[in-house]
């Protein structure tokens, strides 16, 4: 299962309005591991970045002179996500701006859905697990517990990272109980027979107050992974 996170950085907030693309980044998620492949470029949008969008991510005009153009850089972009899913934090804005890009090019490129397996909007996804509160991404690392100190400024390649951490985070965590990999070749597992004369083991069960615990404790997980909590299916 191969998945990517993306995020972009623009000159403004409307691609109605002319505005452009000037960073796209995009981190690669693999049967739920994050990989160290990843995609970015800065671009040059042929137009000013608005004063209030410059404040968010601290990309200036002069920076992007010698930046390539989109058209530079859309065959590499598209084999980069072709056949992943997409998970994108407000996806109609990203979206919208990359189908803008595609749509300004001289040759016959389709939309950005017809490269992809699908697109998951990750703000639709949190505001569905944690209804009524604040679900943007500094939110969403501190209720998961994701380290964004390094987030002085917007940034496409570091909210893609970001945001592959909450998503994981947010959709079920580690992707086995013990944390192995699949690889079962290279798990190295020594058992030890434990003599057939030892004493009895004491078997002490549990309270009713540590039963309630344990219950309210699955409830929370089986919230947090939305149903996916395999404990409660086994009990």
């Amino acid at each position: 299962m191969r998945q990517i996170t993306l995020d972009t950085e623009t000159t403004g907030i409307n691609p109605a309005d002319g505005h452009r693309i000037i960073e796209i980044a995009c981190v690669e998620i693999l049967n739920r591991q994050i990989t160290d492949k990843h995609y970015q470029q800065y671009l040059q949008p042929d137009r000013k970045i608005d004063t209030e969008a410059s404040t968010v991510h601290g990309i200036t005009n002069d920076f992007l002179l010698e930046k390539p153009r989109f058209a530079d850089i859309v065959e590499e972009f598209i084999a980069f996500i072709k056949g992943a899913e997409l998970i994108i934090h407000n996806a109609d804005f990203d979206v919208g701006f990359i189908n803008h890009e595609l749509k300004l090019l001289k040759r016959d490129w389709q939309p950005l859905e017809h490269y992809c397996n699908k697109i998951t909007d990750s703000l639709s996804l949190a505001r569905e697990r944690h209804p009524g509160k604040k679900n943007n991404l500094d939110a969403l690392c501190k209720r998961y517990y994701v380290d964004n100190s390094n987030r002085k400024l917007h940034g496409a390649l570091l909210d893609a990272k970001i945001l592959a951490e909450v998503y994981l985070a947010m959709t079920g965590g580690q992707v086995s109980l013990l944390g192995f990999d699949d690889n079962v070749e290279e798990q190295k597992t020594t058992i030890k027979r434990i003599s057939s004369q030892r004493a009895p083991l004491t078997v002490l069960a549990p309270t009713k107050e540590e039963l309630q615990c344990h219950a309210q404790r699955l409830a929370a997980i089986d919230k947090a992974s939305g149903g996916k909590c395999l404990w409660r299916e086994l009990r």
